[in-house]
């Protein structure tokens, strides 16, 4: 039922933004312009935190071009004359859209200064992926802020042609979820440290297992761990000791230990001598060279194959 209520407070917040805009574009500028940057800020904030994924990422386009048509016709409507807003409203007006527009801000920002960046090539291979959870620590990743050491940790899904990531708004069939089996690959050099692949996968949305029942691998670099963690039961083929190259296959994505839906997380530490890897400092993940931020759109480059 939660997911269900974030879904209907992004549309009803949604149409908020849009009516609030229209309804400041038909009046004279100088009374109405608390109310338009209301407008504005509110429909920036939906854009970039509402939870469109769980019906389809495409209602977000939806929503952007729906409320920069308003905009943009609102200046052809004839302005009609009134009132001076009451000081209470215009002060309100101002409050909430400074909380959002800072909110909006800091999606792109985050709050923990400049992260050491790690650059690792994208997992996964084909279709189109998501960011589920992620983002440079509070407020976009908050879940993962709130585990130990996880404040730039990625959650990823992957993509239906119609831009939703299941069959169903929570389906509690695993062959629903797009991305579940998918093939895993590894994102870099590296010797495996962790091989985990006996627990079994959970019925979404249940997490009953816990953390400390997920099917892993850890790989140990030069100067890194990189953990990823919720593979497929049975179909971690790599073990403790193997050295792998980047692309070399490792499991299959799945939804064991703490996963309430088939999905891969991944997250990465500065390596530290005798200090646990979980514990040393958390590193920003890149993908071919670029960060991706909380609901964004991953799509893996392209190979070309070249016929003999």
């Amino acid at each position: 039922m939660f997911i269900y209520a974030l879904l209907l407070l992004t549309f009803a917040l949604a149409l908020l933004s849009i009516f609030l805009v229209f309804v400041a574009s038909g009046r004279i500028f100088r009374h109405s312009w608390s109310l338009f940057i209301l407008g504005l800020s509110l429909g920036l904030f939906i854009y970039l935190y509402g939870t469109w994924i769980y019906l389809t990422v495409d209602a977000k386009w939806g929503f952007g071009i729906c409320l920069l048509l308003t905009l943009f016709l609102g200046f052809f409507r004839k302005k009609k004359d009134a009132p001076v807003p009451r000081v209470w409203r215009f002060v309100g007006n101002l409050f909430f859209s400074v909380i959002f527009l800072t909110l909006s801000i800091l999606y792109f920002t985050g709050t923990t200064g400049k992260a050491r960046a790690i650059d690792l090539a994208f997992p996964l291979k084909t279709g189109r992926y998501f960011v589920l959870q992620g983002g440079k620590g509070l407020p976009t990743n908050l879940f993962h802020y709130s585990l130990r050491g996880a404040i730039y940790a990625i959650d990823i899904v992957k993509l239906r042609p119609n831009g939703s990531r299941a069959k169903a708004i929570f389906s509690r069939r695993l062959e629903d979820y797009e991305i579940f089996g998918d093939t895993l690959y590894s994102p870099c050099d590296g010797r495996i440290v962790r091989a985990v692949g006996d627990d079994p996968d959970n019925i979404p949305p249940e997490m009953i297992r816990g953390p400390h029942n997920t099917n892993q691998v850890l790989i140990e670099t030069v100067n890194s761990y990189v953990f990823l963690a919720h593979l497929k039961h049975g179909s971690v083929i790599v073990k403790e000791g193997d050295v792998v190259k980047q692309g070399d296959p490792l499991g299959c994505v799945g939804n064991s230990g703490f996963s309430s839906e088939p999905h891969l997380h991944i997250q990465a530490h500065v390596k530290v001598p005798g200090i646990p890897w979980y514990l040393s400092p958390p590193r920003y993940i890149h993908f071919n060279g670029r960060g991706y931020l909380l609901y964004e759109v991953i799509r893996p480059q392209r190979v070309e194959m070249v016929k003999k």
